[in-house]
């Protein structure tokens, strides 16, 4: 194989080969980045758009700008939701309420309901009047219930209702 530079000789021996591939070598670390010209073609002389940034482009300016603060809008505030009331019971309906209740009292012993019904009207007598002498009387009735499960319960009402009077509340 004939190794020639463009307008030299044939190199023949060790010494120009030398010579021949130092020339090769400086014009490699030299030349600008980019494509190389195959040997036979003449070389692009056009800057490469290849991507890849140089370090003048890749420079950080000495100071980096800072964004002006952007005021948020205050947020609209949360309407205002009433807390549901209770319809007050009209007057006339409480005095209604609390004659029945009076009347209802000496009753109960009249009634001919089930121990568990018995339990539950003495109960809501209690609740609705904040009378504690009934207190036994829904015990006596809650024992009475024959369904286990039922009775618990009632026997924890009654042990509520006795903590209710044990600690009044303010």
């Amino acid at each position: 194989m004939d190794i020639t530079a463009p307008g030299q000789a044939p190199a023949t021996d060790d010494q120009e080969l030398a010579k021949v591939l130092e020339s090769m070598n400086n014009s490699l670390t030299t030349a600008p980045a980019g494509p190389v010209a195959a040997p036979d073609e003449p070389a692009d002389t056009t800057p490469a758009d290849d991507g890849v940034m140089t370090n003048d482009e890749l420079a950080v300016p000495a100071e980096l700008p800072v964004p002006e603060p952007v005021a948020m809008p205050e947020p609209a505030p949360a309407p205002v939701v009433e807390p549901a009331t209770p319809v007050a019971l009209d007057s006339d309906l409480e005095a209604i309420k609390k004659d029945a209740l009076t009347e209802l009292r000496p009753l109960v012993d009249k009634l001919n309901l089930s121990p568990e019904d018995k339990f539950d009207t003495l109960l809501l007598i209690i609740r609705s009047t904040d009378d504690k002498s009934l207190v036994s009387q829904a015990h006596e009735a809650a024992k009475a219930i024959e369904d286990d499960s039922r009775r618990a319960e009632a026997l924890l009402d009654v042990i509520k209702e006795i903590d209710y009077f044990a600690h009044p509340q303010a």
